[in-house]
């Protein structure tokens, strides 16, 4: 089993975002949302993940990240992507306060 772990983008009340790292490198994002019965998540992860390597990451997130929350629940669901980056967007990366256009393609490299 590959040794993943988690660095936390954001936080809610209900939800949290993490990164998920694997020796240094981005693998995939998780975006775990806590309803009073149950976990939904969304997982995005790389395209060369195989069957067994998307199992065992939910294993891990559900160890990990699920578990350690300390919620009740009766389900975990998940949905999975798999994919490439093409890139992170923000509104800094398509003007700025007075509404002029920057110059750049709007995306922010890794």
């Amino acid at each position: 089993m590959a040794d993943y772990y988690f660095e936390r983008d954001c936080r809610t009340p209900y939800s949290e975002s993490y990164t998920i790292l694997e020796e240094e490198q981005t693998v995939g994002r998780v975006d775990l949302h806590f309803t009073p019965s149950m976990v939904h998540a969304t997982l995005c992860v790389l395209e060369s993940f195989t069957q067994e390597d998307v199992q065992d990451l939910i294993e891990t997130i559900d160890e990990d990240l699920v578990e350690a929350v300390g919620v009740s629940r009766e389900e975990f669901i998940v949905h999975v992507y798999q994919g490439r980056e093409t890139g992170v967007f923000s509104d800094n990366d398509f003007g700025d306060a007075d509404g002029s256009e920057e110059s750049g393609n709007g995306t922010a490299e890794r």
